[in-house]
Order: C-alpha cells, then sequence, then structure tokens
C-alpha cells in the first residue's frame, strides 16, 4: 500500500499507474494546483488517476490534501491505513517551480517552493514513520519505504531556480539523514533526481522535452521512471537505501554526492590570508570539473 503525492499527473501519475499495475494499492494525492502553485488548475485531477488505476483491474483511492499540511497530512495516513489495513510507501513526488533571477526573488515566492517541496516532503512522510515506529514497538515487523524527489537543479543548481535548487538540495541531504536515522525502525529512505517531461519541466525546457516525443522511444516519458519507483517500494530493494538516483530514458545513474577531494598538507599552524590564496588555487586546480550549473553560459 503506497501514498504517492502529486500523483495527478506528469510523474506522479506514471508512479500510480505503474504501482497499481504491479499490484500494489495506491493513495493518490493531489491537490490539484497549476505547474506554479494557483488554486483551481486541475480539481478532479486524482479522481482522474483512481479511475483509470480501476478500470484496469486496481484499487486506489483519492486524497486532495496539501502535503506541506501537518494535519492533512495525518488524515492522509490514517486515511490511507482505515482503506487498506496498512502502508508501506510513501513516494514524495509533489511540487510546483516559481522560476525567477536570484537578484528578482521574492520572499513570498521563495517561501511558497521551500514550503512545498522541504516542508512537503517532511510532514507525509513524519506522520508515517509514527506509524511504522508504533508498528514497530507492538511487535510487528516492519519493512517500509520512503522515495523522495530531488532534481538536476538540487544537484548542481540551476539559473533562474534559486529557490527550486535550494529546496531539492535540501531533500537530497534529507534522504541521507532519514536513511541514517530510520534503518533502526526498517526504514529505508532513497531519492530520485528524474528527467522527464513533466508540466515544470516543459515551462524551463520544451524545445529539448518535447524534440523527441514521437520518436519510437521517447526518453523524456514520464513513464519510463515507474518501474525504477516500483523496484524500491518493494521488499527486493530493502538493501538498499540513502542513495539518489537519476534515470533517464532507460538509463539509470546513481548520484555520488558530496565527497571529500582534495586536501591541502597541515603545516602546524595556522594560515596566513596570502597562504590561504594559494593553498586554495592548488586545491582547485587539482579537483576534479564540477558539472555545470543548468543554464549558465
Amino acid at each position: 500500500m503506497v501514498i504517492v503525492t502529486g500523483a495527478g499527473g506528469g510523474l506522479g501519475r506514471a508512479y500510480a499507474l505503474g504501482l497499481a499495475a504491479e499490484g500494489a494499492k495506491v493513495v493518490v494525492n493531489d491537490l490539484g494546483v497549476g505547474t506554479h502553485g494557483e488554486a483551481g488548475e486541475s480539481k478532479g485531477a486524482a479522481e482522474k488517476v483512481v479511475d483509470e488505476i480501476r478500470a484496469a483491474g486496481g484499487e486506489a483511492i483519492a486524497d486532495t490534501a496539501d502535503v506541506a499540511d501537518w494535519d492533512a497530512t495525518r488524515e492522509t495516513v490514517r486515511t490511507a491505513i482505515d482503506a487498506f489495513g496498512t502502508l508501506h510507501a510513501v513516494v514524495n513526488n509533489a511540487g510546483f517551480v516559481r522560476d525567477r533571477m536570484f537578484v528578482s526573488a521574492t520572499p513570498e515566492e521563495w517561501d511558497a517552493v521551500t514550503r512545498v517541496h522541504l516542508r512537503g516532503h517532511f510532514c507525509l512522510s513524519r506522520h508515517a514513520v509514527d506509524y511504522w515506529r508504533a508498528e514497530q514497538k507492538a511487535g510487528r515487523p516492519v519493512d517500509a519505504r520512503i522515495v523522495n524527489t530531488t532534481s538536476g537543479a538540487g544537484l548542481q543548481g540551476s539559473v533562474g531556480q534559486s529557490a527550486y535548487s535550494a529546496a531539492k538540495a535540501g531533500i537530497a541531504a534529507l534522504t541521507l539523514v532519514q536513511a541514517t536515522e530510520l534503518a533502526r525502525y526498517g526504514i529505508t529512505a532513497n531519492a530520485l533526481a528524474p528527467n522527464a517531461r513533466t508540466r515544470m519541466t516543459m515551462t524551463a525546457f520544451a524545445d529539448t522535452m518535447t524534440a523527441l516525443q514521437d520518436a519510437a522511444f521517447d526518453p523524456y516519458a514520464p513513464e519510463n521512471t515507474a518501474p525504477l519507483v516500483a523496484w524500491l517500494v518493494s521488499a527486493a530493494s530493502s538493501a538498499v537505501t540513502g542513495q539518489v538516483f537519476e534515470p533517464f530514458g532507460g538509463t539509470i545513474r546513481i548520484a555520488e554526492g558530496w565527497t571529500d577531494g582534495p586536501t591541502s598538507p597541515d603545516p602546524g599552524r595556522a594560515l596566513t590570508a596570502a597562504e590561504a590564496g594559494d593553498v586554495v588555487a592548488a586545491l582547485v586546480a587539482g579537483r576534479a570539473p564540477a558539472k555545470p550549473v543548468y543554464g549558465a553560459g
């Protein structure tokens, strides 16, 4: 039994349909907002996906909770358990963008983006973890999954998306902490940085995203990522946690993330400012080239 957020379209819809096809019971969560978080664009989106799942013989219910609402997401977890008797996984996918150059960004835009992504990843997962901990304390074995959604923007930055990039970077770090802290309860946590055609990516990369839409194999189709999600929420993935995956088309790349790079020798004393500059120059020259920020000239 899996809760998928932002499942009214794009990647979330593909995940919900793919999980149902694999036999999972699915709570299809979608608030029904537009690409920039505006209300009223997609009301009924969750219900439409539920209808698709049921028409194919699967089991699903709709949920329209705001993923960043603490009390509403508690009810989402309760509803899932009441409907299906248990909860095995949470797939955090919901989000939107407010593209803006940093010099033009407003506090309201910043707060809206970080709220839906960071707080949205926190609230639902926290309530799910409360349930799983209670199950373990009651002597019932737990083998649960959290699948988060970061982004290439979070792993390397993206011009015009400072709030989105910061939030997605936070989600990658959150995943590492969850994996470490929650292992004792039988819970794994992994993250995806998908490269797929969605409402959000189409606003920024429309030309790239549509170029191969009619090809024999469309690498940007959201459905390509669904099998990885299905595997990550399955019992077969129990030994894999704390990883960030970058799926694209039929490929899967695993991100190595921040790790120790070149280090200067310790002179046994504090450096002068000039010495620090010389050391930094040598370290920068000796490190592996970083991936460029998306959109950088």
